[in-house]
């Protein structure tokens, strides 16, 4: 058999098992892609853990499995590859993408997961070989099921693949498959290497340790940058404008006997962007992104209507994770099949790598919730080979009078997704933040360890998860108070040899099936006024007594938080025009503020934006410029006053507490911390005291917070590791001193 053309020079492509060139060969290959060159002989020597950095669509699992499958060919003894996903939909196109490849190798390849038949389970647990295929939760599962038996069943692992390694990274979920990987590597004695893939890393280095904890300087990085695809951004901006009919209007023309149709009472921003989706993405496959569920739902409706109204089949399907399984594999079937267009609006759902075909563009309403986030969402765009990546970005921003809040007239929303735009291109992404704790995760690891071996002592517990394991911060006292919080809860108990068994609630909870996930999906509190209710909304940002949030267009003052019922009773605060924008899409990292910033004090067009955007961006300047916020940092509208630190939010959370702390009513909203009822001189003294005092414990700034409850059994924490856990993921208490101090420093002119 000759080799392909361009391959005879290859390197790697010699390397290769014969059965595998010639796949290679009969798939028409002309040659290896530059992440397959350079990952084949690092893995097929299986002595260094291995990243794959590569573009989607760029062979990274050709690059992992073709040296992996050919060791195990390779081998006497059949062995085994562990592939990890996040996402079940993933792994089920994996087995059907990889089952072309191994069929002719009799290699076997098993899914595992909660939709995968018993039967194929039992099979492959009675000649565990070939290719595993299984998330993080069904391993955990694995893991408590086999207990001792599970150096017969991985006796034959030979490597570990983490596919969509930057979706793992800094969360409970990532905590949790490495803590996995960890018990796996104790179970078996010995080192098993780990082939990350992403399309979409920040700091490398921060991705190895991530990857192989305490020694990520020993990781091998391929950060390929063989895909240099052409990128097409628009962004289009539109105004606000109120709908076509007044309410009073609408009850009028229904009482009359007239129809009222829905775009008669939506906001004409919102109708207008709807045609324009309409009319740009009908006839073609696209992806629609508008941050939030209920909107996924609101533009579904307004596409499909525009459909009815053209006289076409619905071309439009909605995918968030509120819907049936059945709902949502309908979307993706409409996109996969490909005889007729479609287009999905979604939310992350279908952020992840699932084969979705040949998808035309991307749209993006508002912000994204990061950078990471919008590259991730533009690599399902031109994935055929010369077709351009097409990103087409909606704003919505209100048009400027004398009430117009301050946030509106720099026009955030703008402005935040021409910076994340700019850091794309650059090839900037969010790091993952390595400070966090994750001791919710730490706790259900020791219920699973337990259930693993059917009882453990205390100090292998400590010794397996802490001294050796993935939670090195937590000390021997703490790790004994943890155990003690669990007894009392009735979590744990101990023989009278020591051994740490379940408790009678544990029991009942590791028992379910709900317990395999360390995560859970952002809960919504229900915002309570005088015992009426408002609505629900997700809240990750700290809330104390008396802090503020902003919610159905008016600014609230906390009156109290109870995160065990999800419930917050406030009472109207008083306060100027709120923004259009209110930030709650994610948290937002330093660097984007930074860029902001940027962004703001240029005098050069932004070539990506339409007449109208420029329009707005031009208007956001002129609001930076008059309130000379290149050199000063504190405004004041009337009893407010808004501090502009250009710092993301983990800072601006932080520098809030410190600030109420000092008997100051702040709260971040974006932009600017803003101070009710106080001065500018009043802000610059407490200001001074934060940069100048000796800084609080991050303890200390999280004790008065009342919604620490974000992990899934932060509920069993004792008071002060809760604390400290909140505070590692939530809080940067040194950022927070450090802005202070910046502002301070520079004099911090005033406007009066």
């Amino acid at each position: 058999m000759s080799s392909p053309p361009s391959s005879s020079d290859s390197t790697a492509f010699s390397l290769l098992d014969s059965r595998i060139q010639r796949w290679i060969w009969q798939a028409r290959w002309t040659e290896l892609k530059d992440a397959q060159e350079r990952a084949i002989p690092l893995i097929l020597a299986g002595k260094r853990d291995v990243i794959i950095a590569a573009a989607t669509a760029s062979g990274k699992t050709e690059a992992a499995f073709f040296p992996i499958l050919t060791r195990m060919l390779a081998e006497k003894e059949p062995g085994c590859a562990l592939y990890i996903s996040p996402l079940k939909a993933l792994i089920n196109d994996q087995w059907s993408r990889l089952s072309l490849l191994c069929e002719s190798l009799e290699i076997p390849v098993i899914p595992w997961h909660g939709d995968i038949s018993d039967s194929l389970k039992k099979k492959f647990a009675r000649d565990p070989h070939g290719c595993l295929l299984i998330t993080p939760e069904s391993l955990e599962g694995m893991l408590m099921r086999e207990g001792h038996a599970l150096s017969g069943l991985f006796g034959g692992l030979r490597y570990v693949v983490v596919d969509e390694l930057h979706a793992f990274l800094d969360s409970d979920r990532g905590k949790q498959l490495q803590s996995l990987l960890h018990r796996i590597e104790v179970a078996l004695g010995r080192r098993i290497p780990r082939i990350a893939l992403s399309a979409t890393l920040g700091q490398m280095e921060l991705a190895a340790e991530f990857l192989r904890p305490n020694t990520g300087g020993d990781v091998d990085i391929i950060d390929s940058r063989d895909a240099r695809q052409e990128l097409r951004v628009l962004v289009k901006a539109f105004y606000n404008l109120p709908p076509r009919l007044t309410d009073k209007e609408a009850d009028a023309k229904e009482k009359a006997g007239l129809t009222v149709e829905r775009e008669d009472v939506l906001p004409e921003g919102i109708v207008a962007i709807g045609k324009h989706l309409f009319h740009s993405l009908h006839g073609t496959n696209n992806l629609v992104f508008p941050n939030s569920r209920n909107k996924v739902e609101l533009y579904a409706d307004l596409l499909r209507r525009a459909c009815d109204r053209a006289g076409i089949p619905n071309e439009f399907w909605p995918h968030h994770g509120s819907l049936s399984k059945e709902i949502r594999e309908e979307t993706e079937k409409a996109l996969k099949v490909g005889d007729r267009p479609a287009t999905a609006i979604a939310t992350t759902t279908l952020e992840l790598g699932i084969d979705l075909g040949a998808v035309r563009s991307i749209a993006q309403i508002g912000p994204a919730p990061s950078v990471s986030s919008l590259r991730q969402r533009l690599g399902r765009s031109g994935r055929r080979k010369g077709e351009p990546a097409i990103l087409t970005c909606y704003c919505l921003e209100d048009p400027i009078d004398e009430d117009t809040s301050l946030s509106d007239r720099l026009r955030e929303s703008l402005v935040q997704n021409v910076a994340q735009i700019r850091l794309l291109v650059a090839k900037w992404f969010e790091p993952p933040r390595t400070e966090a704790l994750h001791l919710s995760t730490l706790v259900q690891q020791l219920l699973s360890l337990i259930a693993q071996y059917g009882g453990v002592t205390a100090q292998k517990g400590f010794s397996d998860l802490c001294a050796s394991g993935v939670f090195p911060s937590l000390t021997k006292a703490d790790f004994i108070e943890v155990l003690r919080t669990l007894g009392d809860k009735q979590f744990l108990m101990q023989d009278s040899t020591g051994l740490l068994l379940h408790g009678e609630v544990g029991e009942k909870v590791v028992n379910h099936y709900s317990f395999l996930a360390a995560f859970i999906s952002p809960e919504e509190f229900r915002v309570v006024c005088d015992g009426r209710p408002l609505g629900t909304l997700p809240i990750d940002r700290p809330l104390t007594p008396e802090s503020y949030l902003i919610f159905a267009g008016r600014r609230w003052q906390v009156v109290a938080c109870s995160p065990e019922e999800k419930r917050i009773d406030v009472v109207p605060a008083k306060g100027g025009k709120l923004p259009l924008f209110d930030g709650m899409g994610g948290k937002v990292h330093d660097r984007v503020r930074e860029e902001m910033r940027q962004v703001l004090s240029e005098p050069v067009p932004v070539p990506f934006l339409d007449a109208t955007a420029q329009k707005q961006l031009g208007e956001a300047r002129d609001a930076y410029a008059q309130l000379g916020l290149a050199t000063r940092y504190v405004t004041v509208e009337g009893n407010n006053v808004r501090v502009f630190t250009w710092q993301g939010d983990w800072v601006n959370d932080t520098l809030a507490l410190m600030l109420a702390r000092k008997g100051l009513r702040a709260a971040n909203e974006g932009l600017s911390i803003t101070v009710l009822g106080s001065t500018a001189d009043a802000v610059h003294d407490a200001l001074l005291d934060i940069a100048d005092a000796p800084p609080l414990t991050p303890e200390e700034i999280a004790a008065k917070v009342q919604n620490k409850y974000v992990g899934k059994w932060d509920g069993l924490l004792p008071d002060e590791l809760l604390a400290r856990n909140y505070a590692s993921e939530q809080l940067d208490v040194q950022g927070a001193v450090g802005c202070a101090n910046r502002l301070t420093m520079n004099g911090m002119q005033l406007q009066k």
